[in-house]
């Protein structure tokens, strides 16, 4: 009897010899109507409860997952490549290998931030990723199945190299089965002015340097950008969205200018119109909105200046640059302007979900969506920095809470985020995805080895 992901291997298979139809077929990557039912520890979890708890706790990689399907699917044994698994309701989930992860931190780590490695030290995760005895990918709960899970088409894109010589690895990422990111293609000037954001690992790294007097990381050039997408998006098709994200900035007219001149470039040497799903920016907003007019005009489908917190005491706290050198209003009075000027659905505000009480965060998305701004949920990874002492993340009723509100909100308001698949870390495009059926509370059952 054909396993829940018999499809799914199927539809790789395809991919990998389908050519220039790989980004279409990602693109139309199935997400089924209705999300599956798992059964952990006694309990029963949707896709959407399971991937909170996969992101929060991390898994134990098995040596031989990587072995097995290093070359048959897009596995590596670096936590910089993004790594991610897919549930069988299509549900894209981040893989952060805890074993892995210690040994990175470790060997990455300054000695004034021991103190993150004292907290990681203290990581324990139940979930595992192994070979099933079928010979097939599954995650564990204290040994006992939970389901098979897919993984993304092979990919040679961590191999290579730009032709200045800048590695893809550490530089730019696949999410999913069609997002290339890039994480950070502008230095923090909020972090090397000692004011970084608590959850920030590449803060933290900018805030260190500048305080020892290093120099920054080396930041790829226009053209290693251009690059790195042109081999995403025509040579590999390996990705149909594109997300740019940098640093904050201390210009008063923000990354406006510099994300033109990006995208300029990535429309010389790729073509912008061979990129068939969104770019989305994210940036600094301007002291004067008008100049993400710029942005618009250079070809971006989305903007996103985002607060990360809606409760102010605590955004004081936890995102300190943003609150001292650009102030909340600030941030709204950009994506104000936008909606109003660009329709809804094209201002978004990424929040790190985890970091303030539910009835916070939905107060803040509603207000935003009440104005035709998207809100995008992050589940924070606690696996990074400690945020106000604390790597400990809330529980899952605190999930189902942000689920529910923010599928109600999103239907109130004709809401859609980015994307198709969905993303790693975020969980704003699977409660799209599945906004009916989380409201009306239809959930068909499907458990392991069904």
């Amino acid at each position: 009897m054909p396993t829940p992901l018999a499809s799914y291997w199927r539809q790789y298979a395809a991919r990998a010899t389908a050519g220039g139809q790989q980004v279409e077929n990602r693109l139309r990557h199935k997400i089924r109507s209705t999300t599956m039912l798992f059964s952990v520890a006694g309990q029963s979890l949707d896709s959407l409860d399971l991937k909170v708890l996969l992101v929060t706790k991390g898994l134990k990689v098995s040596l031989d997952v990587y072995d097995q399907f290093g070359l048959t699917g897009r596995i590596h044994p670096d936590p910089r490549a993004c790594n991610c698994v897919i549930l069988p309701d299509g549900t894209i989930v981040h893989v952060t290998d805890v074993a892995l992860h210690m040994r990175y931190l470790k060997g990455a780590v300054l000695l004034e931030s021991l103190r993150n490695v004292r907290h990681a030290l203290g990581m324990r995760t139940p979930f595992r990723l192994v070979v099933s005895a079928r010979g097939t990918p599954v995650i564990l709960y204290e040994n006992e199945e939970v389901t098979e899970v897919g993984l993304p088409p092979a990919s040679r894109f961590y191999e290579q190299r730009t032709s200045s010589g800048l590695p893809y690895l550490g530089n730019a990422v696949l999410q999913g089965v069609d997002f290339l990111s890039f994480q950070c293609l502008w230095p923090c000037d909020y972090a090397k002015a000692g004011y970084s954001c608590q959850f920030c690992y590449s803060g933290g790294v900018f805030e260190r340097l500048a305080r020892r007097g290093k120099p920054a990381p080396v930041i790829p050039t226009h053209r290693d950008i251009a690059e790195i997408v042109d081999y995403a998006v025509n040579r590999e098709a390996a990705a149909g969205h594109l997300q740019l994200t940098g640093g904050s900035t201390l210009n008063p007219q923000a990354e406006c200018h510099l994300i033109g001149a990006i995208l300029g470039e990535i429309d010389h040497v790729v073509g912008l119109e061979s990129i068939p799903g969104e770019v989305l920016v994210y940036t600094t907003p301007p002291a004067d909105p008008r100049a993400i007019d710029q942005v618009f005009d250079a070809g971006a489908d989305r903007v996103a200046c985002s607060l990360e917190v809606w409760d102010e005491a605590l955004a004081e706290i936890t995102t300190p640059g943003k609150w001292k050198f650009a102030g909340r209003r600030r941030y709204l009075e950009c994506l104000e302007y936008v909606a109003g000027k660009y329709g809804p659905n094209r201002a978004c505000s990424s929040f790190v979900v985890g970091l303030e009480p539910a009835e916070s965060f939905l107060e803040g998305a509603e207000y935003l969506a009440a104005r035709g701004i998207v809100p995008i949920a992050s589940i924070w990874i606690p696996f990074g920095k400690p945020v106000m002492g604390n790597m400990k993340p809330p529980g899952l009723d605190f999930y189902r809470q942000i689920k529910q509100g923010l599928a109600r909100i999103y239907v109130k308001y004709g809401i859609e985020p980015p994307g198709s698949a969905g993303l790693n870390v975020c969980a704003c495009r699977d409660i799209w995805n599945h906004r009916t059926e989380i409201i009306e509370g239809a959930e068909r059952p499907c458990f392991a080895g069904q």
